[in-house]
Parts: C-alpha cells; sequence; structure tokens
C-alpha cells in the first residue's frame, strides 16, 4: 500500500523524475557557467 503512493515504486514514473531532475540541474549549471564567463569578458 505505501509503496503504491512512493514514485519510485514505479519504474516509468521513477525514471522519468530523474530523467527531468537531470536536465534541470544540467540546465542551471550552464546557466551559471555562461554568466561566469561573460563576467570574466566584460572586465
Amino acid at each position: 500500500m505505501i509503496s503504491a503512493m512512493i514514485p519510485l515504486a514505479n519504474w516509468g514514473i521513477g525514471t522519468a523524475l530523474i530523467i527531468v531532475f537531470a536536465v534541470v540541474c544540467v540546465v542551471l549549471s550552464a546557466m551559471v557557467i555562461n554568466f561566469v564567463m561573460k563576467g570574466k569578458k566584460n572586465e
């Protein structure tokens, strides 16, 4: 019963959540690197 409420109990939903989380992390990291590089060029 409890395992039915946990998303990772379903491989499809769990995998989708992990992929979405990874994509968000990569996008945020790319934005931070982009801002840092722009800041160095302006100096």
